[in-house]
Parts: C-alpha cells; structure tokens; sequence
C-alpha cells in the first residue's frame, strides 16, 4: 500500500514537471512559429537562439510586483489564477498518454475532463468580477457567456465519440479506435472533430475567440488589474489547457497512441506527435485569423456549431444502428 501511495506521488511529480516544462517552451515555441510566418525571427536574445527566453520571462515575472487594487475583492481576486492553474493541471491526472499510463484511468475521463474546463474557465470570471474594474469586469462577463455556449458544443461534439466507443473511459476510447475500420474516429466523426476544433480554441481563449482579453477594447480583459506571478498563472493555465484539449483531440478523434506501424519501446511518441500537431494548428490559427466580433462569437456557438454537433449526434446512431451495429 505505502509503495503504490509513493509510486502514484512519484509519478505526479514527473508528469507535472513534463508538462510545466512543455508549457514553458510553448510559448517559445509559439513566439518562434509565428514569427517565421510573418517572416520575422521570433526571440533570440537570451540563450543560443533564443531557447533560455522562457526561463528569463518567468524569472522577470516571479520577481515583478504583485499590485493589488484598493477597492477588489482580496480573497476572491487572489484565488482566481489558482483555480485557473489548478483545474487546468487536475486534468491531467485521467489522460492516458499510453496504454496503462495514467495517474487515475477513471471511467468518466472525459466527464470529468469537461467539469474541470468549465472551474477553469469560472476561474477567468471571478478574476473579472473581483478586480473590481469596468475592463476587467467587461471581460468575466463575455467569458462567461463564451464558456457557456461553446461547453456545449464541445460535449455535443465527443458525444459520436462516446457512441461508437461505448465508453466515457479515455483507455477504452482509444482500443475502440484501433480496432475500427479507419484506426481514428476523426474520418467517421468528421463533423464532430471540425466543431471539437472550433470548440477548444474558444475554450481556451484562444485567437480569434480571444474576446475575454481583447485588448484593442478591453486592455487586457479579466487579467487588466494582475501583476506579476499572479498574471503569469492566469498564461500557465491557458497554456495548460491548450495541451489538454490537444490531448483530449489526440485520443477521441487521432487514435491517442496508436499508429500505423509499431515504435518500439516508445509507444508515447505517436500520442506526443498527435498532440504537437493540434498545438500547431492553435498557432497556426492565431497568425492566420483576426479576432471575432463578440456577436459572431455567440452567433457562431448557438447557429453553426451546436446544430451541427446536434446532426452529428442524429447521424452517428443512425449509422451505428444500420451500418456499424
């Protein structure tokens, strides 16, 4: 009993020092990219091309003053970046990064995986009401209503998944998909995958769904009044997330860690492939597409998406009834 306890611990500490090490140099890398599509270098100052400029941002913010406004809530403005930071790492405890790999594989991976998004993203909205500011407070209220209306349509759109799977276990979803025709749910759901892609980018808020922030009209949204670390939780729990709705992608729609043809000894590099390449696709995105207006946001939501994802639900018992039972 003591051994499986010190083991399951030893195993939260790599996977958490793993996955704080890719967030870290997911901004590098994210810096790099876009810069390269805007023909530009991206950074390069700190280090041998620029790869010590993670380390150097956190050490700037670790050592920044935490200004904390007269008239905000003290308790609630402080807690906000924590909930975001925790229910972002929370949950990675039930992905499976390879087959028996995984802190807890609880049989409602999924379910738990979309609660956890929805603390996370509570997390922005009481950051905007407690700093008692009319940008930031502007900004809690559009995540709000952004988190609402894109949760549903994210789990209307893994809802296909979970009928050809027969489970809400992450494990389990990917043995279904290795043993389905194509290897990958995203052929037969590709209706599905299109609006789960949509989905997480507004989840996260994520360009062009980045309204909770925004800027050009807003300052920079929930986050306008948070200095130093506390304003850096707030980026560690976006970039968290990111990889989390990577990952989610990877295993319901790319066949987690299975591949067309063995990799001996490293059954993780198909899953982490996988995951780099959605990653991708958030930068890619990011350097392609200018910001939504709020009204097409909501429109996008309530008109496409979740009626989409509703006729993909129609057409995949339709499908498993008649064609795939």
């Amino acid at each position: 009993m003591v051994i499986e306890i010190l083991l399951t611990i030893l195993l939260i500490v790599v996977v958490f020092s793993v996955i704080m090490l890719h967030v870290a140099y997911a901004t590098y890398f994210e810096r790099k990219v876009i810069g390269h599509m805007q023909v530009r270098m991206g950074p390069m100052r700190v280090g041998p091309h620029g790869l010590l400029q993670p380390i150097a941002d956190g050490i700037k913010l670790f050592f920044k003053e935490d200004v904390f406004p007269e008239t905000a809530d003290k308790p609630t403005f402080y807690a906000a970046p924590i909930i975001c930071l925790v229910a972002a790492l929370t949950s990675i405890a039930v992905i499976p990064f390879w087959e028996g790999m995984a802190i807890s594989d609880i049989n409602i991976g999924l379910l738990f995986i979309l609660a956890m998004s929805s603390l996370a993203g509570w997390g922005v909205v009481l950051a905007g009401w407690a700093s008692n500011s009319k940008y930031a407070f502007l900004g809690g209220l559009r995540a709000s209503a952004q988190i609402i209306s894109y949760e549903i349509a994210m789990g209307l759109s893994i809802v296909g998944v979970m009928m050809m799977a027969g489970s809400l276990n992450m494990s389990e979803i990917v043995k279904a998909q290795a043993q389905s025709p194509f290897g990958i749910y995203a052929i037969p759901q590709v209706l599905g995958f299109f609006v789960f892609l949509v989905a997480m980018l507004a989840e996260t808020n994520r360009t062009p769904f980045d309204m909770p922030e925004c800027e050009s009209e807003l300052v920079a949204g929930y986050c306008t009044e948070y200095a130093g670390f506390r304003f850096a939780l707030f980026f560690l729990g976006e970039y968290v997330g990111m990889i989390v709705m990577a990952s989610v992608g990877t295993i319901c729609f790319l066949g987690g860690w299975t591949g067309p043809f063995e990799v001996p000894f490293f059954p993780i590099i198909w899953f982490m492939l996988k995951v780099y390449f959605l990653i991708f696709f958030f930068y890619w995105v990011r350097a392609t597409l200018p910001r939504y207006r709020y009204d097409q946001i909501m429109a996008l939501g309530w008109k496409v998406l979740i009626p989409l994802a509703l006729g993909n639900v129609i057409l995949t018992g339709i499908m498993k009834t008649f064609v795939w039972h």
